[in-house]
């Protein structure tokens, strides 16, 4: 394949460019931003799990302490009715105040096992609500660190979509310039090897950075400026330079 050397140049332009369109791809799929959002979103999705069973339970112990206060009442009012009982002097017989005494210590007993009970249920309330605070209070932090993280995420890609756009531009410009059958060349080359052309500089090059053996470089130097060189070892275009060592 023939092209003049001001074409073959272009190519490492081209090389270039597109060496910088790809750091830009590399840079964007690898933002810090995305996985630390991630993570974020992650932990945002288990709070809020964690705050519905949190308050779920809240609600099952309201209902629960609500019927042990009502038992206590109901056994208050049944102790106090008694009571009334005694100190209006409305039982006489002797058995049955006994049985009256008895039956009030035994629901002061039972008035006594309540309230522990209803205690027991206040201290578990008690802890529920100061973990759901603690839950949404990290679930307020969060959603600040989101927006923090996702507009500086955003701002990222914007930089990079606007160097990505001006080294596309560029890079369509030379296009532009390359005969089309070199730059076939070129695009099949960069699709298996990832870079289609490299510089030989200084007797080396610069894509596999393998030093041509002193029967290459002859051939090299006696091979028309015109001629298209591929590199023995990576089969890349291989383009001369001034700083080519011939």
């Amino acid at each position: 394949m023939k092209a003049s050397p001001q074409s073959q140049l272009r190519l490492l332009e081209l090389a270039d460019l597109d060496a910088e369109l790809a750091r830009l791809d590399h840079r964007r799929r690898g933002l810090p931003e995305v996985a630390e959002l991630a993570r974020l979103e992650t932990r945002a999705s288990e709070l809020k799990d964690e705050i519905v069973v949190t308050e779920t339970e809240l609600s099952d112990l309201a209902r629960e302490q609500g019927r042990a206060e009502r038992d206590v009442e109901q056994v208050r009012t049944r102790i106090d009715r008694d009571r009334a009982r005694l100190d209006a002097g409305q039982v006489s017989a002797a058995r049955e105040l006994a049985t009256l005494q008895s039956e009030i210590e035994s629901l002061r007993r039972r008035q006594g096992d309540l309230e522990e009970i209803v205690l027991e249920l206040m201290e578990r309330r008690e802890g529920l609500v100061s973990r759901r605070d603690e839950l949404t209070t990290e679930r307020d932090s969060l959603g600040t660190q989101m927006t923090e993280v996702a507009a500086r995420r955003d701002a990222a890609l914007t930089e990079i979509s606007e160097q990505a756009g001006k080294a596309s531009e560029q890079r369509n410009g030379i296009v532009a310039e390359v005969p089309a059958d070199l730059l076939k060349l070129y695009e099949q080359i960069r699709d298996s090897r990832g870079v289609g052309a490299a510089a030989l500089r200084a007797g080396r090059c610069e894509g596999c950075h393998l030093t041509l053996n002193t029967v290459d470089l002859n051939q090299i130097r006696a091979s028309a400026p015109d001629e298209v060189l591929r590199c023995e070892e990576c089969r890349r275009i291989l383009v001369r330079t001034p700083e080519s060592g011939l």
